[in-house]
C-alpha cells in the first residue's frame, strides 16, 4: 500500500542542517507509517536515546489554543531562560502570540504537518545565534493534534 501523505521532499521543511533534527524527522516519519501522524504512544524514549536531551513535548490545548511544556530534554532545559516544564506558552513573554515559535506551533496544529524553522536563539548560552527547530504533530485519531514532538539543534 502506498502512503497517501506527502513524502519528505514535499513537506514544508527547510533543509535540515542539524543531525538531531534529521534523526528526529526520520524517526517521526517511520512511526507514522501510512498515517498522517504517529501517536504519543508510538514515541519510545528507548529508541531515541541519542536525541532525548534535545527534545520537547508540548501538550496542545485546542480550545483557546495554547501549548504546555510537558517534557523538556536536559540540553534544552539548560539553554532556556527559565524552567518551563508545566508552563503554558501564553505565560512566557517571548513565546506568547504572535512570537515565531507560537506561530510555528499553531501552523503545525492547523496543517497537521511537520514544520522546521530557524529562529533567533533566546537563552543563557550566548555562543549560539539561532536554533533550528523541527515541530512534528502527534495524534490519537490522526485528525486532532494533541501533542507536539519537537527536536532542536543549535547553531
Amino acid at each position: 500500500m502506498t502512503s497517501s501523505f506527502p513524502d519528505s521532499s514535499s513537506m514544508p521543511l527547510l533543509e535540515l542542517r542539524s543531525p538531531v533534527n534529521r534523526f528526529g524527522y526520520a524517526y517521526w516519519n517511520t512511526k507514522r507509517g501510512e498515517r498522517r501522524m504517529p501517536t504519543r504512544n508510538d514515541i519510545d524514549p528507548g529508541e531515541i536515546k541519542k536525541i532525548l536531551p534535545n527534545i520537547i513535548l508540548l501538550d496542545v490545548k485546542q480550545e483557546s489554543l495554547d501549548f504546555r511544556y510537558r517534557l523538556i530534554g536536559t540540553d534544552m532545559d539548560e539553554h532556556m531562560l527559565d524552567r518551563y516544564t508545566g508552563k503554558w506558552m501564553s505565560e512566557i513573554d517571548h513565546q506568547k502570540p504572535p512570537s515565531c515559535i507560537w506561530t510555528s506551533c499553531k501552523w503545525v496544529v492547523e496543517m497537521r504537518l511537520p514544520l522546521s524553522s530557524r529562529i533567533p536563539y533566546v537563552g543563557r548560552n550566548k555562543e549560539f545565534i539561532t536554533t533550528e527547530d523541527l515541530i512534528m504533530p502527534l495524534s490519537q485519531d490522526d485528525q486532532t493534534v494533541e501533542m507536539l514532538f519537537v527536536t532542536v539543534g543549535f547553531t
